[in-house]
């Protein structure tokens, strides 16, 4: 079967030019460009007016984190121009190994949306997380020869490679040994450090977030990944990146992205946007969007509108604004006048998948379990950065005759994360700031990257109400006051991932988020990502792990208490 689409205006993303050509699709391949005759096609649409351009892929994505099935994300992100994405499901790895990652792989198989996944570095990310599994080179080694499968994914544990930690450096050369991509992880790391990660064999980062950071690695050869999820917004810090010669080593990623947000605001596409209302070239975003994420990953015949070509390629009313109106996956029209076109997903609720649907291993909690033992008055605070993921260690002196130190007028909030995988019983306690509650208790099942539950509160009754209500779903989120549950968004697969559709999903995270509004969090943090992200222990400075408050940068427990 022949389509011809007549009379666009191509985006050649070799060039940067803009050409008016016809565009002759064959099955699943672009057969040519250039002019063509109605003759030369089984079916023609005239497209005068429209541009063409490849079809968008995110570079660096987890699953996981939009919390829908990848059938439901792909059902969300189609209209919105993506038709790849590069996903790392550690995430899920996490919580259930290798049957996380099998269950990924045969979740995304067959979809419109084509999904590439990488084997996980990093699971548990460090040795300080409890996660519900641990992966060695061997386990990882026999998905190299996967067809869907381009390398090895983000190498958190830069502290590993920098010591020659065996069990890191094995994955690192299972991974080129196959010749396989390697994906890199490494926030703040600078200089000779910089040199030897790289040097490792390390090809890409996505945690920058200034523009000297991002220069430093365009020109020590890695690619960098310019990223906008929900919590972490690096995009406008790295717009200077957008320019000659440097936006040639660059790609778009979301990393981590909540539905609603997806849903109202876009994916890649609203990165051009945002780029674009900066001054930046869409054809620019296009090609860093498309042809550089697929040489970034070695996807051969993928990103571009030219023959022999994987026919992915979207119709835009508007260039400038990425005004997506028809997308075509592998010569198939997947989205016709915005609205995605219907196609079967796998079937997940099977006996196969069991231990990834029934993930939660934890007794009942009470108040008691949530209270701190005063060893003096100055305390070690997790302090958050609206907008990023890395935190900051703050010395505050809290009053333990109140509320067992909280103090929501100063915005010093009560913090845990409890072990949920092998009903171990461990618990780190301590405070937070930054989050803005004033009232109640939030609870999540989503803390990355082992994946417990983490609970942040007011009060130590709310705290535990949230918790025993997560526990109860089987995942997910909640917000609580006064004992009642005012919102929840139910995760039953792997604690992570709702088995409902994209829209209803949004729903409840919108109304997740709007009942966490009303018990005080300010609109410019995004509580549950933000949250998720408190407990992440490649991230500095410190987070809370299951045994306690972590130095990221040494890898040490640290003392709640400073006096």
């Amino acid at each position: 079967m022949k389509t011809l689409l007549k009379n666009g205006t191509v985006v050649n993303v070799f060039t940067g030019e803009l050409l008016r050509e016809d565009v002759l699709i064959e099955d699943d391949c672009i057969l040519g460009t250039g002019d063509y005759a109605d003759s030369d096609a089984d079916i023609v649409r005239d497209v005068t007016g429209c541009v063409l351009c490849p079809g968008l892929i995110d570079g660096h994505i987890h699953i996981e984190s939009t919390m829908l099935m990848p059938a439901e994300l792909a059902r969300a992100a189609l209209p919105h121009g993506t038709t790849a994405i590069v996903a790392d499901p550690h995430e899920i790895a996490n919580v259930c190994g290798t049957r996380g990652i099998d269950f990924m792989l045969e979740m995304s198989e067959n979809l419109p949306l084509h999904v590439y996944i990488m084997t996980p570095s990093c699971v548990p990310a460090m040795p300080l997380d409890e996660s519900g599994a641990e992966l060695l080179a061997k386990d990882l080694a026999p998905y190299f020869s996967h067809p869907r499968v381009p390398g090895l994914a983000e190498m958190m544990n830069y502290p590993g490679v920098l010591a020659g930690a065996d069990f890191v450096m094995e994955k690192l050369a299972a991974a080129k040994a196959a010749s396989k991509v390697i994906d890199g992880h490494a926030p703040l790391l600078t200089g000779h450090d910089l040199d030897r990660y790289i040097a490792a064999g390390i090809q890409s980062d996505h945690e920058c977030s200034s523009a000297a950071e991002g220069l430093e690695r365009v020109r020590k050869g890695q690619w960098l990944m310019i990223r906008q999820g929900t919590a972490a917004r690096n995009l406008e810090a790295l717009l200077p990146l957008f320019e000659e010669p440097y936006c040639r080593r660059c790609l778009l990623v979301t990393d981590d992205k909540h539905p609603a947000e997806l849903l109202a605001d876009g994916h890649i596409d609203h990165m051009i946007r945002m780029a674009v209302r900066a001054g930046k070239s869409a054809v620019t975003c296009i090609q860093m969007a498309t042809i550089q994420a697929a040489q970034c990953f070695g996807l051969q015949r993928v990103g571009a509108i030219a023959p022999g070509h994987r026919a992915d390629l979207l119709v835009l009313r508007d260039l400038e604004s990425m005004a997506v109106q028809d997308v075509y996956s592998a010569g198939r029209l997947a989205v016709e006048n915005g609205v995605c076109k219907p196609f079967d997903a796998p079937d997940h609720h099977t006996e196969k998948w069991a231990a990834v649907l029934h993930s939660f291993h934890l007794d009942a909690l009470s108040a008691a379990d949530f209270q701190i033992t005063p060893q003096g008055s100055k305390c070690r605070v997790i302090g958050v950065i609206a907008g990023q993921l890395i935190t900051e260690e703050r010395i505050e002196t809290l009053d333990f005759t109140k509320n067992n130190g909280i103090d929501t007028e100063r915005d010093i909030l009560k913090l845990a994360v409890i072990e949920r995988h092998k009903a171990t019983g461990h618990r780190g306690l301590g405070y937070i700031s930054g989050i803005g509650l004033k009232r109640g208790a939030i609870a999540a099942s989503v803390s990355h990257d082992a994946h417990n539950l983490i609970v942040i509160g007011t009060n130590d009754a709310d705290m535990a109400a949230a918790a025993n209500r997560i526990r109860t779903l089987g995942g997910g989120c909640a917000a609580v006051l006064d004992g009642e549950v005012l919102q929840e968004l139910p995760l039953p697969v792997a604690g992570l991932m709702s088995d409902r559709d994209a829209e209803t999903v949004a729903a409840q995270n919108r109304a997740l988020n709007d009942a966490v509004r009303a018990l005080g969090v300010p609109e410019n943090i995004s509580p549950f990502m933000n949250m998720a992200f408190v407990s992440l222990t490649v991230i500095p400075a410190i987070k809370m792990t299951t045994f306690g408050l972590a130095d990221v940068q040494t890898q040490t427990l640290l003392p709640l208490f400073a006096d």
